[in-house]
């Protein structure tokens, strides 16, 4: 099948959904939420991935396997021109590219920078075939341009296979100055938490590899349990290992963790279902040396990010300039990140499972 791309506009989502592409197992379909927002739901033989093409790329459901991999959120569709806390509910949001986590009065900015609901120029779809098989993409490109700051591309893409359960989220980010640019990039994947599910990741579970975040973002009100809840999870972070019913991650827990690569460069994570079956997602700690774990389960919202894979931690940018997190591109140099996410089989699960203990 040779390569098709279709270029993208906002006249392609009407209030019916409307087909973009089809081949022979895959569809890309072009609707609109009741808030206006366009989206496309992508199609393989799995099930179903809904994407914003112009606001952020966010992924804003999976639901592949026979269930939903997102979060719950009171947040039910996305909402155009709003701040970050007011339209989050997606699976996977794009963060940065200049800031991430909260501002601090150091660094006033919005949560977790521009990028995640960005307003994409341009946007496509690309059906295609490579040595892995026949694949749909989704892809688009935002231009930041601030006179006298900062000027730069941010180009993700989103690379599924016709008979996958598990996709791949790429993004390149390039400085169009001839100046340097300060770099923070940070991928926000929002699982669906599973009561009695376990977490189990690259690396060993000790105060050197995994670390609770103690600040505490100006956004978050805490109560007396909450910071009593925080001591246990600090000093013991193992607790954190099973999802057990009645833990009150609220509003949330935060953890960084020093990941292990395996002999091929990648670090594995997994929420493993009581089914057998897990949640998944595999990066490159040589290109994302910094990662999160945020929990928040609260009687509003139930969202666990297994990994938020990343250049830097999320205590603030004066923090992470001073720990040196923070990436410089030089003019005209590009970063770039590739993840793989979704779910995976009994059998796939527990042989991942094994690989990780062998690796550690």
């Amino acid at each position: 099948m040779a390569n098709k791309t279709l270029s993208l506009s906002p006249a392609h989502f009407k209030s019916k959904p409307s087909l973009l592409v089809k081949t022979a197992k895959m569809q890309a379909i072009a609707f609109r939420y009741s808030t206006g927002v366009c989206g496309i739901r992508l199609k393989n033989t799995t099930g179903f991935l809904e994407i914003l093409p112009f606001q952020g790329q966010q992924i804003w459901k999976a639901v592949v396997g026979g269930r939903n991999l997102t979060m719950e959120s009171p947040v039910k569709e996305p909402v155009p021109g709003v701040d970050f806390l007011k339209t989050y509910g997606a699976y996977l949001v794009h963060c940065g590219a200049r800031r991430i986590a909260a501002g601090t009065p150091e660094d006033p900015h919005p949560l977790h920078g521009e990028l995640p609901n960005a307003s994409y120029q341009k946007a496509r779809v690309m059906a295609g075939k490579d040595k892995k098989g026949n694949f749909l993409s989704v892809s688009g490109e935002y231009e930041y341009i601030e006179f006298f700051g900062d000027h730069y591309l941010a180009c993700p893409t989103l690379k599924w296979y016709e008979n996958e359960t598990l996709f791949e989220v790429s993004m390149t980010i390039t400085n169009k100055n001839k100046t340097p640019m300060e770099l923070m990039y940070l991928a926000h994947i929002n699982y669906k938490p599973v009561d009695h599910a376990r977490i189990v990741y690259s690396a060993p579970c000790t105060p050197e590899y995994v670390r609770l975040r103690e600040t505490i973002p100006s956004h978050i009100k805490v109560s007396e349990s909450y910071l009593s809840f925080l001591k246990e999870l600090k000093n013991d972070p193992a607790i954190h290992h099973v999802l057990k019913p009645g833990m009150a991650y609220d509003p949330e827990a935060v953890f960084y963790i020093h990941y292990l690569p395996d002999n091929k460069g990648y670090a594995h994570t997994m929420q493993i279902h009581p089914d057998g079956t897990s949640d998944y997602v595999r990066h490159r700690p040589e290109e994302l040396p910094c990662a999160l774990r945020w929990i928040s389960r609260t009687p509003n919202h139930d969202a666990i990010a297994i990994i938020e894979p990343a250049t830097a931690e999320a205590d603030g940018y004066v923090a992470e300039k001073n720990k040196g997190n923070i990436r410089i591109l030089q003019g005209g140099e590009s970063f770039s990140c590739t993840i793989t996410m979704g779910m995976l089989d009994k059998k796939t699960t527990a042989r991942m499972e094994q690989m990780i203990k062998e690796n550690l």
